[in-house]
């Protein structure tokens, strides 16, 4: 009598959760309704009473793109001229300005100019504000009509009104747009054992371009890894250039509402090229795929970051078609990117191991004037002062100018690099 009555007891215990989940079911849909009918009112609303004779087709249009602004800086509206005009050209006659823009609190900030294109040229620095694009206001502007209207036929100039920290009035920059060609990886040695490697974006070229320069170089002790101004990239790309130092473990994930949008990417050891001593230079105009390849190898303590927090790009968006001919799309972010430590970089950045800012290093005073032990007129000789029994003066080698070599005077003018170069040294010192 006693399980009977348990019995009894649990299936009306489970009715109740049954009816519970029916209710709550019921209560998400007439919500669901209600917001919907909500939007359908405000839209019959303003199509009746606005001051300017709108269309409903305009009014969609408006509170799609107002909708897309609110989720984040990423995402986007695009209606069918705009669509059109942000696909690529197949006759090749829009060019740019070489710049990576991005949302900060609300403003339209450079993210970085890319090195050698006219906006680099022009004088366009990392965390400038932009205030207007020739006569067009910024404000409540998105991101991706800001880029549209900065993009142009080649040789067309734009006037871009900056604001710029520690600049108490604003800037005008005009810059005459250009095919943007790219040349992503730069190699260059500093001394006879140090290989300088600079990546300005994440390219499809960026791993072959760094596994040639890796393999061609001779007598290599230790690598620096330039990020700086960098914006980022494709992925792959990002994921590949951590491969090459990093032989195990994971290089970075991806998580979205729901698990079907979780991914992560692990190091091949097979792809990894080299365990010599690496330094990584970042700043706050590098994002996105480079901090994914600088956080990455900070936490596999592969590298040691040096120079300013990066910028703090860290989702992901995709393209979404929204109508059957596939003339209209959004761009909406689906995930966020989480590093092998399990932090994220949205918003956050990445905080170097060691903070420098840019500009010319600190030299050591001139002490030429001092007397030393060669200046004393009975000083010993050096045996490298003497061939065959006699005195020999010590010439100093010239060298002559050579584009792959960066020279202490280059050095000297890039505090950033000289302080990475110095801790690269020791790395080398103590792995001897």
């Amino acid at each position: 009598m006693n399980k009977f009555i348990l019995s009894i007891i649990v299936l009306v215990i489970s009715l109740n959760f049954l009816h519970a989940d029916v209710k709550a079911d019921k209560k998400e849909e007439q919500s669901r309704f209600e917001s919907l009918s909500k939007l359908t009112n405000v839209i019959g609303t303003v199509e009746k009473y606005y001051v300017d004779d709108l269309k409903l087709q305009q009014i969609v249009d408006k509170a799609l793109k107002g909708l897309m602004q609110e989720l984040d800086a990423h995402s986007t509206y695009m209606d069918k001229k705009y669509f059109k005009e942000m696909q690529i050209q197949t006759d090749g006659e829009f060019g740019g300005l070489g710049i990576t823009v991005g949302m900060r609190d609300g403003a339209l900030t450079v993210i970085s100019p890319i090195d050698g294109t006219p906006a680099f040229e022009a004088g366009v620095k990392s965390e400038d504000i932009i205030l207007k694009i020739d006569d067009k206001s910024t404000l409540n502007m998105s991101l991706d009509e800001a880029v549209s209207l900065m993009r142009g036929k080649p040789k067309t100039s734009i006037t871009l009104t900056v604001v710029r920290k520690d600049v108490r009035k604003p800037l005008e920059i005009k810059i005459v747009r250009d095919i943007i060609k790219i040349e992503s990886v730069k190699a260059k040695t500093i001394g006879k054992d140090i290989l300088y490697l600079r990546v300005t974006s994440f390219d499809k070229n960026v791993v072959d371009g760094l596994t040639k320069a890796i393999k061609d170089a001779k007598g290599i002790k230790g690598i620096i890894l330039d990020l700086r101004n960098n914006p980022g990239g494709l992925l792959t790309q990002a994921i590949g250039t951590t491969d090459l130092f990093v032989d195990k473990g994971i290089i970075v994930s991806q998580k979205g509402r729901d698990d079907s949008s979780e991914e992560t990417f692990n190091a091949n050891y097979s792809k990894t090229l080299t365990r010599v001593p690496l330094i990584v230079l970042v700043n706050g105009g590098s994002a996105s795929a480079s901090e994914i390849v600088s956080g990455a190898l900070q936490d596999h303590k592969r590298a040691i970051l040096v120079g300013e927090k990066t910028f703090g790009k860290g989702s992901v968006q995709v393209v979404l078609p929204i109508t059957a001919d596939k003339s209209e799309a959004i761009k909406l972010t689906i995930a966020k990117y989480y590093l092998p430590s399990g932090r994220t970089i949205q918003a956050t950045g990445i905080t170097p191991d060691v903070i420098a800012y840019p500009g010319e290093a600190v030299k050591a005073p001139d002490m030429d004037f001092m007397i030393k032990e060669a200046d004393l007129k009975k000083h010993l000789k050096s045996e490298l002062e003497k061939v065959d029994g006699k005195d020999k003066d010590v010439k100093k080698e010239t060298k002559k100018d050579d584009k792959k070599i960066i020279t202490d005077e280059e050095l000297f003018k890039d505090n950033q690099l000289k302080t990475g170069v110095d801790i690269l040294k020791s790395l080398i010192i103590i792995n001897k």
